[in-house]
């Protein structure tokens, strides 16, 4: 089958398993060049296809040798359907992982259900003495059918009081126009924070806690976003903010329930980068692509594979980790955040328009980087060409 990039909106429906490939390649290359971490030899990973938590797959097993479990949700090719990048960055994580002699192990199916949990717990007992010593949770789900009663809730990428109109964009075509996005009604609130606050992080640690599968001096993580004031209406203030309020509450109420094992839960604040996820909130692509260009012109841009490092080596694996922020946050988007950065984005942002949009912003590097989610737009690989798009996962447990 000849795979192009069919782009619809934020999505793209198909993917590229050699391209996948070559991204995994490229982030596996990186934390090898880096001296060994210590610590965190027993990682599981909820929400480890895509983005921060492939990074972080990537990075617990290249950088501290560690065996992992990943949790996905993701489709392998049907008839003429690729498989989900997500499938192919398992499937090319997993040949990598075999090849170096790493253990790995991969459970695809709904993270939000008692069955993945249990099944996960499973392998735990069977194949880790040693238990868990850090959980990452990183999913990124628009719905969670709740295991409790069947309910399915759907987030909403909605300002909170007042309607928001501001700039947003086009990627593809680099039309900059306005957008209205109306406030989100109560319901609207409740269901994102059910979707994306911190109730299944808390689940996921229940369960493991109850089964005897952490280990002492545990930790574990959720990822999390702020972002600047210009963003705050449809982020911060916003429903999904709301959300990451409640996941920052449930931070400490796990590390409350981890004390017996002097264990302790933080979220980390990451930067923004380009995911299936930030694609889909109005504003922010336009936002992303002025950051980047910045960020670069400042020589201190990173994508996913280089925060994740820094979270792995100045805080999870570090013998002395780095100070916490007052409200007791891991803080990887302290360069995005920088005055010097948002001062000249704050500069440019009323000037954007798509006259100018190459000029200001980085929207190539944002279109390159939104291609690669998907393995598209890697040198050297022949898209043109026939290629098998049913590639199995070495050691899938589903």
């Amino acid at each position: 089958m000849i795979v192009q990039p069919k782009i619809r909106g934020f999505i793209c429906t198909t993917a590229h398993p050699a391209g996948c490939a070559r991204h995994i390649e490229q982030q596996i290359n990186f934390v090898k060049k880096h001296a060994p971490l210590k610590g965190c030899k027993n990682v599981l990973v909820i929400g480890a296809s895509t983005g921060y938590g492939l990074a972080s797959r990537i990075a617990a097993t290249w950088g501290a040798q560690a065996k992992t479990i990943g949790v996905m949700f993701e489709k392998p090719a049907i008839d003429k359907r690729t498989a989900s990048a997500g499938w192919y960055n398992t499937a090319a994580f997993e040949k990598a992982a075999e090849k170096d002699g790493f253990y790995a192990k991969s459970i695809n199916g709904d993270a939000f259900s008692n069955e993945i949990k249990q099944q996960v717990i499973d392998i735990i007992k069977r194949d880790w003495p040693e238990r868990v010593d850090l959980v990452i949770y990183s999913l990124a789900s628009p719905k969670r059918l709740h295991p409790s009663d069947g309910t399915i809730y759907n987030s909403e990428l909605k300002p909170i009081g007042d309607a928001y109109t501001n700039k947003t964009i086009d990627v593809m075509n680099g039309t900059v126009s306005m957008v209205t996005l109306q406030p989100a009604s109560h319901q609207d609130i409740a269901n994102t924070v059910q979707v994306m606050g911190g109730e299944d992080w808390e689940m996921w640690m229940d369960a493991l806690g109850d089964a005897g599968v952490l280990a002492n001096n545990v930790q574990t993580v959720a990822y999390s976003y702020i972002g600047p004031e210009l963003t705050y209406p449809v982020y911060k203030n916003g429903t999904i903010g709301r959300a990451k309020e409640h996941l920052e509450q449930t931070a400490k109420a796990l590390t409350l329930k981890l004390k017996p094992l002097h264990g302790k839960a933080v979220v980390s604040v990451n930067k923004a980068v380009v995911t299936q996820a930030s694609a889909a909130i109005p504003v922010v692509p336009l936002y992303i692509s002025l950051l980047f260009k910045i960020m670069k012109d400042k020589n201190i841009h990173e994508g996913c594979i280089e925060q994740i490092w820094r979270l792995f080596h100045d805080y999870l694996c570090a013998e002395q980790p780095k100070p916490l922020d007052d409200a007791g946050r891991i803080r990887l988007d302290d360069l995005e955040m920088r005055d010097d950065v948002q001062a000249e984005i704050s500069r440019n942002w009323d000037k954007l328009d798509s006259s100018n949009i190459l000029e200001l912003s980085d929207l190539a590097g944002y279109r390159e980087e939104f291609h690669h989610l998907f393995g598209f737009s890697f040198p050297l690989i022949d898209y043109n060409a026939d290629i098998d798009v049913s590639v199995p996962i070495l050691s899938i447990e589903d």
